[in-house]
């Protein structure tokens, strides 16, 4: 059966990773291979049923490969495909952008909050945040902003 695909390319993309959980089920699939209660457990709050119709969908759009082992009890293993991976720089963007923006909420809560040291309104002070800030909320600051400087190109 032939697919339609949408004209627009990130209309295409979105078409396949469009949904919370395929997402997340990329995320964990980036690491490697997976079985099913490993993916379950990772993802949290999704029913069996929602994460076996999401990873067959995954399968017919190619992103995925299950592979069956006749044995008891049954044990299936969840890989991605080389297009699969080919989606590593969308999540790696997606994972820059959230931490970007994670850090730009929590800075501005903590702008309204009054709770900055006078020092952290700079940008990329990260060094000054670490020398002076010393409530809770600079330190979660410091740990995203370390994360965010290192996956920065």
């Amino acid at each position: 059966m032939k697919k339609e695909l949408p004209a627009c390319p990130v209309e295409t993309t979105l078409m396949l990773i469009s949904n919370r959980w395929n997402v997340l089920i990329l995320r964990d699939l980036m690491e490697g291979t997976k079985r099913f209660g490993e993916l379950k457990k990772s993802l949290g709050n999704i029913s069996q049923k929602v994460l076996t119709a999401n990873l067959r969908a995954m399968e017919e759009n190619g992103l995925l490969i299950r592979t069956v082992y006749a044995q008891v009890p049954p044990k299936v293993e969840y890989t991605l495909t080389d297009t699969g991976y080919s989606l590593k720089p969308v999540l790696d963007a997606m994972v820059q952008w959230g931490i970007k923006y994670q850090l730009q909420l929590m800075i501005k809560q903590s702008q309204q909050a009054g709770t900055f040291c006078g020092f952290c309104n700079e940008e990329h002070c990260a060094h000054k945040w670490i020398k002076y800030c010393t409530r809770k909320i600079h330190k979660q600051i410091i740990n995203l902003s370390k994360i965010f400087l290192k996956t920065v190109p």
